[in-house]
């Protein structure tokens, strides 16, 4: 029997019958999805008044993570500008530096942030923490470069859609742990939080097509963790999993109700909440996961796309004082007992 499952906004239904959908994924599919051609970033260029550069970042290990820079160009460019970190989507196995990242850059046109992209690795060919590690050593260099950037230091925001939503709670997990750097705010798009796919949600998303299922979701933690997963997975991999999620930065997560990741997302919020943190939650009525970023013309996608981007325009504004607040329990250069 069926699982019962919240209907989708008609809009979207009627938009998600012209795409194809997967049933699963398998080594094989993956690699013809990698296949696919890259996001064309220039032609999103065209017409901006931005300026792009690629860069290369060596990490401690010796890995080499290419970053994209996009700043405001003109001359009423800030000299500090706040930054957006992105961290791309692709269930932690696809995707790159460019995926959606038509999101940040209406953030360059709007408040006039510096956007910074890196290519971390992907699994199955990079496995454990090595994806976390990617994104934060990328992260650690942005912030140490940030006047050779035009960045403000205290306006950081890491910010990512699904896998790099997760991936944007990791970092920041492990940026209270370290105490550096400093980040202003967390921004997570339908994040993938936990790796033991458990919730109700995500059982009704448990066979049939969809632009994401359980088994779809499960295939991409086997390939990143292995099977059974080796040992403990810490909470920098899996955010759900971290015992405390006290002392994070203001956070703003949304997902859909017709999604996977629904109730993993909202627990996430509700344990922020609980540890005396900030965090703004919206789950919107109808939505599947990746909506706004695939029909961003559908009106409950703008009005996703509306309400995220006020909210972030108001905690990048220099009134708001928003800044990470200093984790009172950490001690530097030692991992938080909460994410080991």
């Amino acid at each position: 029997m069926a699982p019962t499952r919240p209907g989708i906004d008609p809009e979207l239904r009627a938009l998600l019958a012209d795409l194809p959908l997967m049933s699963e994924l398998t080594p094989e599919v993956l690699a013809q999805l990698r296949q696919l051609p890259p996001t064309p970033v220039e032609a999103l260029l065209d017409g901006r008044a931005a300026d792009h550069r690629e860069l290369t970042v060596t990490t401690p290990d010796g890995t080499r993570l290419p970053l994209s820079v996009f700043s405001p160009a003109g001359p009423d460019r800030p000299t500090a500008a706040p930054c957006v970190y992105w961290l791309h989507g692709g269930g932690m196995i696809m995707g790159d530096r460019f995926s959606q990242i038509d999101i940040p850059l209406a953030w360059l046109d709007q408040l006039g942030a510096v956007v910074v992209s890196v290519e971390y690795r992907l699994a199955p060919e990079a496995r454990g923490t090595a994806l976390v590690d990617d994104c934060y050593h990328g992260l650690r260099w942005v912030a140490e470069h940030a006047a050779e950037l035009g960045i403000d230091p205290t306006r950081i925001v890491v910010a990512g859609p699904s896998a790099g939503g997760g991936l944007a709670a990791g970092v920041t997990l492990m940026a209270r742990d370290r105490r550096t750097p400093a980040i202003a705010a967390q921004v997570l798009i339908g994040p993938m939080l936990d790796h033991r796919d458990i919730s109700t949600s995500s059982r009704q998303y448990d066979g049939g097509e969809g632009v994401w299922t359980r088994e779809m979701n499960a295939f991409a933690w086997r390939s990143l963790l292995g099977e059974p997963a080796d040992g403990d997975v810490p909470g920098y991999v899996s955010p759900a999993v971290a015992d405390d999620l006290s002392g994070l930065p203001t956070t703003y997560i949304d997902a859909g109700t017709a999604e996977v990741f629904r109730d993993e997302d909202v627990e996430y919020a509700t344990r922020i909440w609980a540890a005396g943190g900030q965090a703004e939650l919206h789950v919107w009525a109808g939505g599947f996961h990746g909506f706004d970023a695939l029909f961003p013309q559908a009106q409950v996608s703008a009005a996703a796309r509306r309400t995220r981007d006020a909210w972030l325009a108001r905690v990048l504004s220099p009134a708001s004082g928003a800044s990470a607040p200093a984790p009172s329990s950490a001690v530097p250069g030692r991992d938080h007992p909460s994410t080991r």
